[in-house]
């Protein structure tokens, strides 16, 4: 989010993490010989997607993909019985035949959210398609999300004697998911789930004290790499001054080592604060949405932060317009940033697309130019995912 000023020209870094419910069924052994693991059956419920059953399996989209001859690993199917691929305990030479991966993009669909799906990242989906700096899509493009790959490489998987790293303790908070604690500590919702005996549904409660395998060294790691740059210097030929984007890897460290509310909570958030504001709780979401996803730890080379994705200047001139000082690091601060950002357009545009575009573009820039290709493509967006969030 820009000042009402200027053109819009800040790329988008964004992450979501979701979960699901996960039923395994019964296990079948592999045939592959007397030193594999058993493959799992996992039958698909709805709301599922492969990434989700990869991530709470401990397993790789790929390796599902392959194991099911799935020709499109987004189309699965409720009651579909999926082989949960198992792991060798002995040292072996593998290669590995990747398949392309391809995505038809639906109707209020966002690069943001194709990504989470295939947990993969924006970047990756951007470069690979060779989107602008806006990584707008339309409907019906065809978007490559991983191109077809051939490795070889020697693992060695521990053994049940293997000797395990030190476990931590967490104690949860509240809007924490099993998904976002394995992701904020880099395990895996399995190894959560199975260190706790959760059920299937993986729910936990606030106060709950969870097991964290391999905490210590995992805690550790995290900790090391929390002053590391995590966001880019440049995006797509355009490359930012280091005082931008040191401010945006202080604020994005800042984000995931504090830890902020799951998507869900903070599209709450979003919905309460518009309706509180006078403005339409639909357009507010749908903004949201395609600016972050409701991820509150997305941060843009151009230091556009949190669910909203509003910049340091925007967000002053949001603290006026509320008669207070608001911290874009805060979640709540956050979005009445953008919403009051949003009220004020609304209020002051000839109308609807033109208030969005004056989000993207910024106000001045649409009333001197007109709405650029981008911003046409971005209003459109979000109109379609305001009908998602009636």
């Amino acid at each position: 989010m820009t000042q009402p000023t200027a053109s819009r020209s800040d790329a988008r870094r964004i992450a979501t993490t979701s979960t699901g419910a996960i039923a395994l069924a019964a296990i079948a052994v592999s045939a592959s010989g007397s030193g594999a693991q058993a493959d799992e059956r996992y039958t698909v419920r709805s709301g599922d997607t492969v990434s989700h059953i990869a991530a709470r399996t401990g397993t790789s989209i790929s390796s599902i993909a392959r194991a099911n001859s799935l020709a499109d690993a987004s189309r699965i199917h409720v009651g579909q019985v999926l082989t949960i691929p198992g792991k060798h305990a002995a040292t072996t030479t593998t290669t590995k035949h990747t398949a392309k991966v391809t995505h038809t993009v639906r109707a209020g669909e966002t690069v943001s959210a194709i990504a989470a799906r295939y947990s993969t990242t924006v970047a990756k989906v951007v470069k690979l398609n060779h989107l602008d700096a806006r990584a707008l899509i339309r409907i019906g493009q065809v978007l490559t999300i991983s191109e077809a790959t051939t490795s070889s490489s020697a693992t060695k998987a521990k053994t049940a004697t293997s000797t395990s790293a030190a476990s931590s303790r967490y104690t949860v908070k509240a809007g924490d998911t099993v998904g976002a604690i394995a992701t904020r500590h880099g395990l895996t919702v399995a190894a959560i789930v199975k260190a706790n005996h959760l059920d299937a549904r993986a729910l936990i409660r606030v106060g709950d004290v969870l097991t964290l395998p391999g905490g210590s060294s995992s805690a550790s790691s995290s900790k090391s790499s929390s002053s590391k740059q995590t966001v880019p210097s440049t995006f797509e030929g355009r490359t930012y001054s280091a005082a931008v984007v040191g401010a945006a890897n202080a604020n994005k460290n800042t984000l995931v080592s504090t830890g902020v509310p799951s998507p869900a909570t903070m599209q709450a958030k979003v919905r309460a604060t518009a309706r509180a504001m006078g403005v339409d709780p639909a357009l507010a979401q749908a903004v949201a949405f395609q600016e972050s996803g409701f991820n509150h730890t997305a941060v843009s080379p151009a230091n556009a932060i949190g669910v909203m994705q509003v910049i340091p200047s925007a967000g002053e001139w949001a603290s006026q317009l509320v008669g207070r000082h608001l911290n874009l690091l805060d979640p709540d601060d956050n979005v009445t940033a953008g919403v009051a950002i949003l009220r004020s357009l609304v209020r002051t545009s000839p109308d609807l697309p033109r208030a969005i575009a004056g989000y993207y573009q910024g106000a001045t820039s649409v009333k001197k130019y007109g709405m650029f290709s981008d911003t046409r493509r971005y209003v459109a967006n979000v109109q379609t995912l305001m009908a998602r969030f009636r």
